[in-house]
């Protein structure tokens, strides 16, 4: 099929792309000319403060430190701190008795967790201080062994 048989769109489309490629290949020579191709140019560093800058950093202010002072691993919990990780304080936003179920707001982390009338220890109403324990369930984080909070 010869190109006077091409309709109008079609040349319309062949155009484009052709000129697409040369503003591509165009692009692709000015790039070449600039040298911004260079590997010099795509390195980034890490500051102190693990902000991403373009200077190298600095040898004089590097810092020494001893190997003796590294401790590698994580600092291990008193037993105080794992009972109040494990008991949550929070208070109770929403809860309806003839659905059984509620949520409490927890204290510490500011998150909704949702409370079943099977793990209620003591009756709840709203703005109610609790204790709870999170576990979790099928949709998300649920609060076990509710109990109100003894002043």
């Amino acid at each position: 099929m010869g190109r006077s048989q091409e309709s109008f769109n079609k040349k319309e489309v062949r155009n484009k792309k052709e000129k697409k490629r040369k503003e591509k290949e165009k692009k692709r020579l000015a790039r070449r000319e600039d040298g911004k191709d260079s590997f010099d140019d795509m390195i980034a560093y890490v500051d102190e403060y693990g902000h991403i800058v373009d200077a190298p950093p600095d040898p004089a202010e590097k810092e020494e430190v001893e190997l003796d002072d590294i401790i590698p691993g994580v600092p291990k919990r008193t037993e105080e701190e794992e009972i109040e990780e494990i008991q949550r304080k929070g208070v109770v936003t929403f809860f309806n008795d003839s659905k059984g179920f509620g949520f409490i707001r927890d204290m510490k982390t500011q998150q909704s967790v949702f409370v079943h009338v099977s793990n209620l220890d003591e009756p709840i109403k709203e703005n109610n201080m609790v204790t709870f324990e999170v576990e979790k369930g099928p949709k998300g984080p649920v609060a076990t062994k509710v109990k109100l909070q003894k002043k």
